[in-house]
């Protein structure tokens, strides 16, 4: 399913998520883990038919605002009750990227070299 996932991925330019379950969210978070990595800059739309992602929305804002996600995390979710106003949000999209994950290359031609970790305990 991985390799599905990236030759999608490949071929567009943002997600539109409606309503669904678990394997739903999970994608979405993938893809958003994605773009916190920086490894993309394309935006999630949740269709929120009827409020339905009203309590994962305040959970992504609580989050946010307890420095548990950053705000590029927060912003990359564009949530819309309409088709129209969905489509016109992810035109006006624009990222913000994280700070941190600018810095680090995520390239597959990254060097094979290792680096030593310091995993020492500093009191």
């Amino acid at each position: 399913m991985q390799d599905r996932i990236w030759k999608m991925f490949d071929n567009f330019d943002a997600v539109i998520a409606l309503p669904g379950g678990i394997v739903t969210l999970e994608k979405n978070f993938q893809i958003a883990s994605w773009a916190q990595l920086n490894i993309h800059h394309k935006p999630i739309g949740l269709l929120n038919v009827d409020g339905f992602f009203n309590k994962l929305l305040s959970f992504l804002d609580q989050a946010k605002k307890e420095n548990f996600i950053p705000h590029s995390a927060r912003q990359i979710f564009i949530s819309t009750s309409t088709e129209e106003e969905m489509i016109d949000k992810l035109e006006d999209f624009v990222y913000e990227p994280d700070l941190v994950a600018t810095k680090i290359n995520w390239s597959k031609g990254r060097s094979s070299k290792k680096r030593k970790m310091d995993l020492s305990l500093h009191l």
